[in-house]
């Protein structure tokens, strides 16, 4: 059995659980997800939820531990949310926002210009001596972690001098320059 498909979902005061049609909701003070499902089914019983599978067929093991960690995250989403936080390293990189519109300088001969989701509040924190940071706040954590990857993906960290568009926290493998 999976192991992590097998531990139940505390679901937390305020957080309400519909499951209908193969399509399971989530609704909490952050927001509302829904995710459609299949070979699964879902139990609710004194505030916790269980996943259970249809068979044992390799579809359906393989989707346990999956649909649990899909509901999972969803119901942590609406409870606390999701954080993403990208920090520009580079001389002359730069970044700010007009609400959910994104200007980014990254060195090459325009600017970035990209629109954000209205779920994702958008945050750009510029500091004097200190790297720009992009931070990245929502209920839906695939949307989050999409939406950084493809900033993130204008200007990926290079391994001679680590400019780049990074994750804070996220180390660089550093490789040594040419030697005189």
């Amino acid at each position: 059995m999976s192991r992590i498909g097998k531990n139940p979902i505390a679901i937390p005061e305020g957080v309400t659980v519909n499951v209908e049609n193969n399509v399971i909701t989530v609704k909490g003070k952050l927001g509302e997800l829904s995710q459609s499902f299949d070979g699964v089914s879902f139990k609710e019983e004194d505030g916790t939820l269980t996943v259970k599978r249809q068979s044992e067929s390799k579809t359906h093991r393989a989707a346990h531990g999956l649909y649990r960690a899909l509901v999972n995250n969803m119901v942590e989403g609406v409870t606390k949310g999701f954080t993403k936080e990208l920090e520009l390293v580079g001389v002359g990189y730069r970044a700010s926002n007009q609400g959910n519109k994104l200007d980014l300088a990254l060195g090459f001969s325009h600017n970035i210009v990209l629109d954000i989701a209205p779920e994702i509040k958008l945050e750009t924190i510029s500091e004097k001596g200190k790297n720009p940071i992009v931070k990245l706040t929502s209920h839906d954590k695939q949307l989050v972690g999409q939406v950084a990857a493809k900033i993130r993906g204008f200007r990926k960290p290079e391994p001679y001098k680590g400019k780049g568009v990074k994750f804070v926290g996220e180390e660089i493998r550093r490789k040594a320059g040419k030697t005189a």
